[in-house]
């Protein structure tokens, strides 16, 4: 754009532009946002850090670290289950009232609010490694029991219902985790990302066409 002779403001929106047009790429609304906005951001960042000294930039890290720990995301980044996502699934996936169901990564809740409508005879529990996001998940969702600790270590024997929004990378250890651990008959939900070698009992489409990937332990996958 320099050398066509633009002016900075035009060579700013043309490149905004591109990287908005990018953005519809993205899978998710969140994600076309990261997209869309991040030239602007990083350049703006960018005229800021001139008047910033350098050791103002650990701030921010420091910040990240302690909400969102690096043990933590080694499982997942922080992308919640989307608004209304889980929206019908009771009419696929059936609980007895009075079943037991984990949200193993609950984060700041979302998941947990989406399976409290439909299942409302459930008992819910989430586990969270980050302290704050634990706290704050347990303020949001006082109809269940949040708890801090590590999901790969909480056993999950008492549970109906394992959910999980977690990365592909992680999918074959909750796999072995469920084949050791989960009763015949309960269930291993996996939102997006399949188990491989598994073949799923049922797989619910939710609001945004994005898979939940159900499999029902039975004496044969165990």
């Amino acid at each position: 754009m320099a050398r066509l002779g633009a002016g900075a403001a035009l060579a700013f929106l043309v490149a905004a532009l591109v990287g908005a047009a990018l953005a519809s790429r993205g899978a998710t609304p969140w994600r076309r946002i990261f997209i869309g906005c991040g030239f602007p951001v990083s350049l703006a960042a960018s005229g800021v850090a001139a008047a910033l000294p350098a050791w103002s930039w650990l701030l921010p890290l420091a910040l990240l670290a302690f909400v969102y720990p690096v043990r933590a995301w080694r499982d997942a980044p922080v992308f919640p289950t989307p608004r209304d996502a889980l929206r019908g699934l009771a009419a696929t996936l059936p609980l007895r009232d009075g079943s037991r169901a984990l949200d193993a990564g609950c984060g700041l809740g979302h998941a947990l609010v989406e399976l409290h409508r439909e299942f409302p005879r459930t008992s819910l529990a989430g586990i969270e490694w980050s302290w704050p996001l634990r706290l704050a998940c347990a303020l949001r969702c006082r109809f269940a029991r949040v708890t801090r600790g590590d999901m790969w270590r909480v056993d999950w024997s008492e549970f109906d219902l394992v959910y999980l929004f977690q990365r592909p990378e992680s999918t074959s250890r909750a796999a072995a985790k469920a084949r050791a651990e989960l009763k015949p008959g309960a269930w291993l939900a996996s939102l997006e990302f399949e188990v491989a070698g598994w073949l799923p009992t049922a797989v619910f489409r939710c609001a945004d066409e994005r898979p939940l990937w159900l499999y029902r332990m039975s004496p044969e996958r165990k």
